[in-house]
């Protein structure tokens, strides 16, 4: 894994050339924070297009609210986010979730704002079904920390840009990018939101190399 300076100028490139060809991604979708991390645990091995069925239910229901939440049953919960898949397990994270929520913050946001971004991500890592890719995308998106989320398109496009080994563990990618590229909120978010939409239209198992924005950097 590579961290000079040149590569600091690569990947700002990268972005450059990313955000050229896509535009502004708008990304987290979300109305409140709360709905952001919820929508963070919803999307793990799923689709938004599926999470989106799921937040709709939670919010026809006037659930999607911390105290609301926080009591429902779970098994009404299960079946509401049935459109997001593992629906059974996602509602054991999400009152997971809630449990912590309640219990260090009073389900209150706010609340969490004080606390160095370090001790969130270490509280959040230890809440059952929060791994680190969920855990930085709350405190990126739902928490504005300037953490960078790394998913699987991130490892598949950089490595096979050379710039990063595939194996390399999820604390080590980050470090890369977080080392190489100014510390900047909006920067990561816009970073991150057109590396998935990169992954998902090009750089796919199968890729489509002939018609990708960064084929001139291969």
């Amino acid at each position: 894994m590579r961290k000079t300076t040149e590569t600091t100028s690569i990947l700002r490139k990268y972005f450059d050339t990313l955000f050229d060809f896509f535009g502004p991604q708008f990304w987290w979708p979300g109305e409140t924070p709360f709905e952001v991390i919820i929508g963070a645990i919803l999307t793990q091995n799923t689709t938004w297009k599926n999470v989106e069925k799921a937040i709709s239910n939670l919010k026809k229901e006037n659930l999607l609210s911390p105290d609301k939440l926080y009591t429902v049953s779970p098994q009404k919960l299960a079946t509401l986010i049935k459109p997001s898949g593992y629906y059974n397990q996602k509602s054991k994270k999400i009152a997971s979730f809630m449990r912590y929520f309640k219990q260090e913050y009073n389900l209150n946001i706010n609340n969490m704002q004080p606390v160095p971004t370090d001790i969130l991500r270490d509280q959040l890592l230890n809440i059952f079904g929060i791994g680190p890719e969920t855990a930085d995308s709350i405190l990126l998106y739902a928490l504005s920390r300037p953490v960078f989320v790394v998913d699987a398109y991130t490892r598949r496009i950089f490595s096979r840009h050379k710039l990063l080994d595939k194996n390399d563990s999820y604390e080590n990618i980050r470090s890369f990018f977080e080392t190489s590229l100014e510390k900047n909120i909006a920067f990561y978010n816009e970073y991150h939101a057109l590396i998935v939409s990169l992954g998902k239209d090009y750089c796919k198992p199968t890729p489509k190399c002939t018609d990708c924005p960064l084929k001139k950097f291969l």
